[in-house]
């Protein structure tokens, strides 16, 4: 997490002008206040900026900061496993919203 945070710190606050304070570990997406397309438009960046293909479905509304973090950590660095899910493993999707 200590490589990627920043970077999603970078994203999150130039793009999505989220203001620094908020962007913590256990922040969500959904108390960032991302809508679905902010959302799907970060993970864009992810994958274009990083190489990580982290559409939508991973960076689910419910997911905080941190397990996003672990995900394209694991995903850039080929770590076996993530929360004890395989590397490349489907974060699973939340059905609110």
């Amino acid at each position: 997490m200590k490589t990627i945070h920043p970077k999603i710190t970078e994203v999150l606050t130039e793009t999505f002008k989220v203001p620094a304070a908020e962007i913590l570990p256990e922040s969500t997406m959904d108390s960032l206040e991302m809508d679905s397309l902010a959302v799907a438009e970060f993970a864009v960046i992810i994958k274009e900026t990083l190489g990580v293909d982290a559409d939508s479905e991973k960076l689910y509304k419910d997911a905080t900061l941190a397990d996003v973090s672990a995900f394209i950590d694991a995903a850039v660095g080929g770590d076996a496993t993530v929360g004890g899910a395989a590397a490349g493993a489907t974060v699973p999707v939340s059905n609110t919203r």
